[in-house]
């Protein structure tokens, strides 16, 4: 996050009152965006790309199932030790 770009979305927090956020962008943030944030007294939650596409597949937003595996064990029950 260029640091205008974090300065701003702590001053819009600021404005209307709140001390949480969420800053989402379809790309990545810049290395030192962490930094940034934690030095604010806010508390604000960067979500990249990455994350974002995560969150997606995680809550089946937006995404399709397109092929299901079966995985296999040998059932114990069925082959009784002697």
């Amino acid at each position: 996050m260029a640091y205008h770009l974090g300065r701003d979305f702590v001053g819009a927090l600021d404005l209307n009152g709140v001390n949480k956020g969420v800053f989402i962008t379809t790309s990545k943030f810049p290395k030192n965006s962490d930094d940034l944030v934690s030095r604010s007294h806010k508390s604000i939650k960067l979500v990249d790309g990455g994350y974002l596409v995560q969150l997606m597949i995680d809550h089946d937003l937006g995404v399709d199932t397109e092929k299901i595996y079966k995985i296999k064990r040998i059932d114990s029950d069925f082959f009784p030790e002697e």
